[in-house]
């Protein structure tokens, strides 16, 4: 039986304890939890790899490192902040799960997400799908081109690239100019019809940040400040993040 046995405790420090300290509200006392499952009720992930965010949370204040670093789970997590929202002590349980992400050697990481925050980290545009700043324009420009033909009502319709002064710049999720351009026309339609003054930028336009997913702090830190970047220099007063 000794071997179904789970032994905490020991000569080893414990980082996600103290981590777990940390993510508590001034005054949080992991005492006053009673593990209610609140957290693991409207979580997508609950249940996959025998996971939830209850389990690793508990798993996390009992200085089970090993357990937590070895456990697929923390790549199913979605960064939802579902359970911050309904749990009654606010716990940051996302920011732990992504600790647990940046604590894996960035090889070992998954490659899907490994190869879109790269490639994103390739391009100006911070596109996960490769596509430059000179491929956007053209396929927006085809695009709406199309449309204004097809349909006159829409005649007049924008969809403007590096416009200095717009009050809203958008980003882009990247893989519909590259793979379903179509997509992009229905939040044109509504911008137009609603008169809204708008621009994407033809830099840091890639609206999916794997790089965040990824738990690489340095390459987020990149992609974002690329877009803000961006936003910045046309003077646009909102940024509208429609991913």
């Amino acid at each position: 039986m000794d071997e179904h046995v789970i032994r905490l405790g020991g000569k080893k420090r414990s980082t996600f304890m103290e981590q777990v300290r940390q993510l508590l509200p001034d005054g949080g006392n992991l005492n006053l939890c009673l593990t209610c499952g609140a957290c693991s009720s409207g979580c997508p992930a609950t249940g996959l790899e025998g996971m939830d965010p209850r389990k690793f949370l508990r798993m996390a204040a009992l200085g089970m490192d090993e357990e937590i670093l070895s456990s697929n789970w923390v790549w199913m997590c979605t960064q939802c902040q579902r359970c911050i929202y309904v749990c009654p002590m606010k716990i940051d349980i996302p920011r732990l799960v992504y600790n647990a992400r940046a604590s894996w050697p960035r090889e070992k990481r998954p490659k899907g997400i490994l190869g879109s925050c790269d490639m994103a980290l390739r391009n100006a545009s911070c596109s996960a799908m490769g596509a430059s700043p000179e491929d956007f324009q053209f396929v927006v420009g085809d695009v709406l081109e199309e449309y204004r033909d097809a349909q006159p009502e829409f005649a007049d319709m924008q969809a403007p690239i590096d416009k200095v002064g717009a009050e809203f710049i958008l980003n882009q999720n990247s893989r519909e100019p590259v793979t379903e351009p179509d997509e992009m026309v229905p939040l044109w339609k509504i911008l137009h019809l609603a008169g809204a003054d708008w621009t994407y930028g033809s830099k840091g336009w890639g609206g999916e940040n794997y790089c965040m997913f990824l738990g690489d702090n340095e390459a987020w830190r990149h992609i974002t400040a690329t877009a803000a970047k961006q936003a910045d220099e046309l003077g646009c007063k909102v940024f509208l993040n429609t991913e």
